[in-house]
């Protein structure tokens, strides 16, 4: 049993939740419906996902001896080489998999895994860090577009927002072991807001073209778009219900209970967001779903830890 509750620390079960929103965003912001290309977007996503997880912790078991000795490496419940071959073998599986959901994802999915691997074994540490686990973020949504639709132009905007929140997170995460400035925590705080302003924006704020159109809308069709208004706007509210407050406290007190805090709080909010940014493509039944995993991610996120 300690040598599975190993596994999944290292390979953080809990945050594989947050995962298979990025293709759904990625689906609906290319105007396309779900297909079983985008299953396999998502079965490459979480293999590369974890990939970098055990590359993270192979990367950092030096470190983790002195800072984290409970950790699984360290504490001696998984060997080094074990973590390295399991990075190996699910980076592999994932290129695999992005492969058979065809040449347009299979582009973005080699990027990305070399993101993945860039930023574990060289970038973590350097400024460069967390705008490349931005761009890995980023690129698995538009791996999810790929799949999908066969283009990624479309999905840039919502790509780069999901970029954004991630930057922040992993901002905040470089001081979560030691007393840190607040302002990483107040960048972040600030950042949620912009996000969340402009996933709630009303169809009154859309440019001038689709607020025209939405004037000579039939009433069936402007019930249509309030209703995802209100769907969109709840979950704006939920993406920043779920960080603000851990942020604010870390802002107050940059120490490492409330960064960690405030760091788990940001990763769980990708779920929100995700949601959020499904439905403001108009998916509102993709978005209610990948809005479910939410009480699942936080349930697990009681055993095992996210960060």
């Amino acid at each position: 049993m300690s040598r599975i509750r190993g596994w999944a620390e290292l390979l953080r079960l809990p945050a594989l939740f947050t995962v298979p929103g990025d293709a759904f965003a990625g689906a609906a912001a290319a105007s396309a419906t779900p297909t079983s290309r985008t299953l396999l977007a998502i079965g490459s996503s979480l293999c590369l996902y974890d990939a970098g997880m055990a590359l993270n912790d192979w990367a950092d078991r030096a470190e983790d001896a002195v800072d984290r000795p409970h950790r699984p490496l360290p504490s001696g419940r998984i060997h080094p080489n074990a973590a390295l071959t399991a990075a190996c073998a699910l980076t592999g599986a994932g290129l695999t998999l992005a492969a058979r959901a065809g040449r347009p994802a299979l582009a973005v999915a080699v990027p990305l895994a070399a993101t993945v691997w860039a930023y574990d074994l060289r970038l973590k540490h350097t400024p460069a860090g967390p705008a490349a686990m931005a761009a890995a973020r980023g690129l698995d949504l538009l791996m999810g577009a790929a799949a999908t639709s066969g283009h990624t132009r479309k999905a840039l905007s919502s790509a780069a927002l999901l970029a954004t929140h991630t930057l922040a997170v992993t901002a905040v995460s470089r001081q979560e072991t030691r007393d840190g400035s607040p302002l990483a925590p107040l960048a972040a705080l600030a950042t949620t807001g912009l996000l969340t302003r402009l996933l709630t924006r009303t169809a009154s704020q859309l440019p001038p073209g689709r607020g025209q159109a939405a004037t000579h809308a039939r009433p069936e069709d402007s019930r249509a778009t309030a209703a995802d208004a209100t769907l969109r706007l709840a979950l704006g509210a939920a993406y920043a219900a779920t960080v603000a407050r851990p942020y604010l406290h870390a802002t107050l007190n940059p120490s490492p209970p409330l960064t960690q805090r405030a760091v788990s709080s940001g990763i769980r909010a990708t779920i929100p967001l995700q949601a959020a940014l499904t439905a403001r493509s108009g998916a509102g039944v993709s978005a209610l779903f990948v809005a479910a995993l939410a009480p699942l991610g936080r349930r697990f996120a009681r055993k095992v830890s996210v960060t």
